[in-house]
């Protein structure tokens, strides 16, 4: 887990060196950098995994909801500010968007680079439902009452640290969304 909160290139130096005793030598050519660039990034990386705090998630369910509403809010009012407020510096936002989808897949790394992400693609108008992901706080999007995308979110210390988008449609038609319509 605490891996996955690294950029690639960080991860790549980390364990291609820690692990399996590469030079520096050979890895900067992977990484396209000099081998100090290249040691640099296993240093860092390796004072993140030792110091990495891995965050406890916040046990109560309507805290958890009132930072993903709030989280919310400042996408649909467009506020960067705000919704950098309510990210934890290093969060995490994984995207599965399957095959062919218009967004990529993908890890995006850090506060700015979520809200960044999340302001190019909010949408007021897609109707919000709230649900458990997991035991914890998340949401579903409808688009002409057919889901869009299953968001699960991990707060912790009332900030969002973690965030993951189902929007594959083919991974989407796994779930049973019935509840959606009591």
């Amino acid at each position: 887990m605490v891996l996955e909160t690294l950029t690639p290139a960080e991860r790549l130096a980390f364990v291609l060196h820690d692990t399996f005793g590469l030079p520096f030598e050979e890895i900067a050519p992977m990484l396209g950098r000099s081998p100090a660039a290249a040691r640099q990034l296993a240093s860092r990386a390796r004072r993140r995994v030792r110091g990495a705090d891995v965050h406890s998630p916040d046990r109560d369910i309507a805290r958890q909801r009132e930072v993903v509403d709030a989280f919310f809010a400042a996408a649909h009012g467009g506020d960067f500010d705000a919704l950098v407020a309510v990210l934890d510096p290093d969060v995490v936002c994984r995207i599965d968007a399957g095959a062919g989808a218009l967004l990529p897949s993908g890890v995006l790394h850090g506060a700015a680079a979520v809200a960044r992400q999340t302001l190019a693609i909010a949408s007021s108008t897609a109707p919000k439902h709230p649900v458990l992901v997991n035991g914890a706080a998340g949401v579903v999007i409808t688009l002409g009452g057919q889901p869009i995308s299953v968001m699960s979110f991990t707060v912790s210390g009332g900030k969002i640290v973690e965030m993951n988008a189902i929007v594959d449609p083919e991974r989407l038609r796994q779930f049973d969304f019935s509840v959606l319509d009591s």
